[in-house]
């Protein structure tokens, strides 16, 4: 397995791990539990932006400038949430 493969899989595991951690805090019986899993999503969050940031320098996760006239539209949609 070459090392982008690696990372790819690092990358979607971290981020399946953060959904997970985010419903547990959501969904805690108690303010324990909640910290816990709160505590847990903001480091999995960060670990993501690593790999991420990693996998971009690399040119691994190439990203596209998005298209202007598609958030003009987005905005005017959804005008309460910007």
């Amino acid at each position: 397995m070459d090392d982008k493969t690696i990372m790819e899989n690092l990358l979607v595991t971290t981020k399946g791990a953060c959904d997970l951690y985010m419903h547990g805090a959501i969904e805690s019986p108690s303010p324990n539990v909640h910290q816990a899993f709160n505590s847990a999503l903001q480091s999995g969050i960060s670990l993501q932006d690593n790999i991420y940031k990693e996998m971009s320098q690399k040119g691994w996760y190439p990203t596209s400038q998005a298209d202007q006239q598609q958030v003009s539209q987005v905005k005017q949609k959804y005008p309460a949430t910007f």
